[in-house]
């Protein structure tokens, strides 16, 4: 049975609630989880449990806020769509637009990320051989069709899951002096052990845990698939119970075995937890895992970010080219999958000759621009649905939490350029927005 939805698509649906959840789990678990929290607990020590707690509420205020819009009016565009009917088309056109190029810029870092630790087995081999064979990869995901890409999805989800909790076994084993004799922290006790680096650490590592919740814009754009569509709550719900779960006691064990001064950033803090225990075969599997991690999380970032440009192009923000469907066994537009393909190789050629503080300055202001999306969630929520008083409670919560994260970046001097260069991103479009308003209202006049 198929079902219309607002845009006018066909979507059908076939999910059930779990699979909707384990499918976020893949997309969301990734990169910025396995490696990315070691840069957290390098800022705020163990705080960084308070920074990824606050970042786990925050994600579900907002994808509450999300799931419930997608129950009563399944939008195709999602988050883009919904800004479009709350605030006109300037707000989805900036959404879609924000959200499609800062995507684009991130899938070219897990890209590199993915070829760095492919080398760990591989050393010597150029990192663009790797980029391009993943690429290739997670081109071939999408091809497959939407059936595809849930299955494979629901897989990562199963493996990464299992690497996590394997360290959280192993770890525990060792806090209990089951492994052989290697370094115990042990418990904070003080104030001054718990944050090291005071509040302002704590402010400055959120912005980590919140990338570390990135995803759920998939997850939002996948819930029209949904048999039940007031399902998606809860399967949002139980996503980030999950989530919430291993993170935390994954995060609790690793600064209970080791110094939070003895983390860094290119290394997952897993690893660094046990590499002083007789574990040989650790590190090859936990590396595996941030593959599949990172591998899951880009494939699901180009399924997306395809989506949003023929959304986009269906409601006039993009070229009408990029939503013609000549092959009806493709399951995107192939003048899309182009578009989305250049975007992914220009963003690993930048990834591989920028310098790295420069391309890490860009990446940081591309997953700043993913949590202005989540502002604009929050604030279309207030638009289009009924609140209660608990909803508005939540909101306020959720926009305190985004302003914090994001105004932390200035506080670090590793994420304050990134913070200015995301600035300049929005400056853009603005200034692209301004140039199409007068062709808007003539369109809107002869309409």
């Amino acid at each position: 049975m198929k079902k219309k939805i607002g845009c006018g698509s066909q979507v059908e649906g076939k999910l059930k609630w779990w699979q909707l959840s384990l499918i976020g789990v893949g997309c969301i678990i990734g990169t910025g989880y396995f490696l990315g929290s070691s840069i957290a607990i390098k800022a705020t020590g163990p705080s960084v449990l308070i920074a990824f707690l606050l970042a786990a509420v925050c994600t579900f205020i907002v994808f509450d806020a999300l799931a419930k819009m997608s129950a009563q009016d399944p939008q195709k565009g999602s988050f883009r769509s919904y800004a479009k009917k709350a605030y006109g088309r300037w707000a989805g056109f900036s959404s879609g637009w924000v959200y499609w190029s800062s995507e684009m810029l991130i899938m070219g870092s897990q890209l590199t990320a993915l070829s760095l630790f492919t080398r760990f087995w591989f050393d010597g081999i150029p990192l663009w051989v790797f980029a391009s064979i993943y690429a290739v990869l997670g081109i071939a995901v999408v091809l497959i069709g939407t059936k595809g890409f849930e299955r494979m999805e629901n897989v990562f989800a199963v493996t990464k899951v299992a690497a996590i909790l394997m360290f959280i076994v192993l770890a525990s084993l060792a806090l209990f002096g089951c492994l052989d004799e290697g370094t115990k922290q042990g418990m904070p006790r003080t104030m001054s052990e718990v944050f090291p680096h005071g509040f302002l650490g704590l402010w400055g590592a959120l912005l980590y845990a919140f990338y570390a919740f990135g995803g759920i814009e998939v997850m939002g754009i996948m819930t029209v698939r949904l048999e039940n569509k007031e399902d998606a709550p809860k399967a949002g719900r139980s996503m980030l119970i999950l989530l919430g779960v291993i993170y935390i006691v994954s995060l609790s064990l690793a600064i209970l075995i080791v110094p939070f001064h003895d983390f860094h950033g290119n290394q997952s803090p897993f690893i660094t937890a046990l590499e002083t225990y007789h574990l040989p075969f650790f590190p090859h599997v936990f590396n595996g895992a941030m593959i599949i991690a990172g591998f899951s999380t880009m494939s699901a970032s180009f399924f997306s970010v395809t989506t949003m440009i023929v959304t986009l192009s269906e409601d006039g923000d993009a070229p009408a080219l990029f939503s013609k469907q000549k092959k009806k066994k493709l399951q995107f537009p192939l003048p899309a999958l182009l578009l989305t393909t250049a975007g992914l190789i220009v963003s690993i050629v930048l990834s591989l000759l920028l310098p790295g503080k420069i391309y890490e300055y860009i990446t940081t202001a591309a997953g700043l621009m993913l949590i202005y999306n989540w502002f604009f969630i929050l604030i279309s929520f207030h638009r289009l649905i009924k609140q209660t008083v608990w909803d508005k409670v939540k909101q306020a919560v959720g926009l305190l939490l985004i302003l914090l994260a994001v105004s932390g970046t200035l506080l670090e001097s590793a994420s304050r350029p990134g913070f200015f260069a995301s600035l300049g991103f929005l400056i853009v479009i603005s200034l692209v927005i301004l140039k199409l308003r007068h062709k808007w209202k003539e369109e809107e006049a002869a309409s």
